[in-house]
């Protein structure tokens, strides 16, 4: 679960070139979500049958204009604290610079894998500068060139070998597994403190190592679940480093270990980007999600009024995915904190409903037969059959039609629309694919 490459290295080299030709590979084939390109700092890949998630730490600077020392320190030791893998992205052309040497000089006292990727090798006349850069003491460099992806299989074959194993540390029942996130200061310390204080005796902390997941075991009051807490968002370890970015790198990890996602919005604050950030990589992974207005305690004015407006501006930013429940409460005074783990034991349930394919296809021909698939180039697109597929992570539904290839998302969209008009699927993503009969 949970395997996580950083790309650092100092600006210019070509770091988010090579974190868009990884991502790439996935995003292009597997992943027919409309939407999910938000942010380009996180992405999902698959290689030899190993699934990936790519961080390209330069994308998180906030004051890019001038990237300091430091700043680049920041994210060297992030990348060292949260990644598997660490690729140290250097530019061939350039030769080894001063900043790159001071990057070399961090990632050599890490334990954790470090591949050194000369990159801008474009046309291979440049494979034999690469022997300069043994000498940042990080071992055989790896030559690519990210802009036409020569080189990068190679690399990724490295990747792979050098990956850990992944430990055994998931919890042994089948229990759903629930992740409390959110930007810093939206109080998920505070809910998660509030569930646990209740009955500190009947919660057992199954921990991995430290970077990944802590799994508690809350059951109590008729509850059953695992709430998946990262170690790092109870460890307040460096408290000069980048807020915003270090706490979506640690979210991922809570993300990509849960099954539904509570995200908590700040009430006196609003939807911030940071929130788009961290609900689009919830989307790439497929989870189920619960929004919780959090402080709202703190809020002046309480009408149904001041609610809709708050529910519509999280739906227009979370759009095209809005079929999700949206909870005002507050962890200090433990408003509704209860009604947040019912809601997410529903969405839960939702995720593994099983629609009967008789069923299926009476509603949707009937969608289908009231609004058909617009012709393309004078050729009508016919979908014969529907079927949902059994044991899918995420309930995902198969149309057989003639010319799959035309159908485009906002005609998706409609059949989505309808499916969950009819069943209850509240909270969760759903997927459509469409296959030729």
């Amino acid at each position: 679960m949970g395997r996580l490459i950083a790309i650092v290295g100092r600006p210019n080299v070509g770091k988010s070139t090579l974190f868009n030709r990884l991502t790439q590979t996935r995003a292009a084939i597997v992943n027919n979500t409309s939407g999910t390109t938000r942010d380009r700092q996180y992405g999902k890949m698959e290689w030899n049958g190993m699934e990936m998630s790519v961080v390209d730490t330069g994308g998180w600077v906030v004051n890019s204009e001038d990237i300091f020392e430091e700043e680049i320190n920041k994210q060297v030791h992030l990348a060292i604290d949260e990644a598997d893998v660490i690729l140290f992205v250097v530019d061939i052309k350039n030769g080894i610079t001063d900043l790159d040497d001071h990057v070399a000089a961090t990632l050599r006292k890490t334990r954790k894998p470090v591949i050194v990727v000369t990159n801008k090798d474009d046309n291979n006349e440049s494979i034999y500068a690469e022997a300069e850069f043994y000498a940042l003491g990080l071992g055989k460099p790896f030559s690519i060139s990210a802009a036409n992806g020569s080189g990068t299989g190679e690399l990724l074959d490295e990747v792979v070998r050098q990956m850990p194993e992944s430990g055994n540390d998931q919890p042994e029942e089948d229990l759903p597994r629930f992740a409390f996130v959110g930007r810093p200061n939206a109080g998920k310390s505070s809910l998660v403190n509030a569930l646990m204080d209740e009955q500190r005796n009947i919660v057992t902390d199954i921990a991995g190592t430290t970077r990944d997941s802590i799994y508690s075991r809350y059951n109590k009051f008729g509850f059953n679940f695992y709430l998946v807490d990262t170690a790092g968002i109870r460890k307040k370890n460096k408290v000069n480093e980048d807020i915003e970015y270090y706490s979506v790198l640690r979210s991922i990890r809570a993300i990509e270990n849960s099954d539904v996602c509570v995200l908590l919005i700040d009430a006196t604050r609003g939807v911030e980007a940071q929130d788009v950030n961290i609900f689009s990589i919830i989307q790439k992974n497929r989870k189920g999600l619960v929004v919780l207005v959090n402080k709202w305690d703190l809020v002046a004015e309480k009408s149904q009024k001041s609610i809709s407006t708050m529910e519509n501006a999280i739906r227009d930013r979370f759009a095209p995915f809005t079929d999700f429940p949206i909870i005002f409460g507050s962890a200090l005074t433990k408003q509704r904190i209860f009604k947040v783990l019912e809601t997410a034991i529903e969405v839960y349930k939702n995720r593994q409903i099983v629609i009967p394919t008789s069923q299926l296809n009476n509603v949707l021909h009937a969608a289908i037969e009231a609004v058909p698939p617009p012709a393309v180039k004078g050729k009508y697109v016919k979908i014969k059959y529907i079927t949902m597929l059994k044991g899918a992570y995420t309930p995902t539904f198969i149309f057989f039609c003639n010319l799959p290839q035309w159908i485009r998302d906002p005609y998706k969209r409609y059949l989505e629309n309808k499916i969950r008009e009819k069943w209850c699927l509240t909270g969760t993503p759903i997927n459509l694919f469409f296959r030729e009969k």
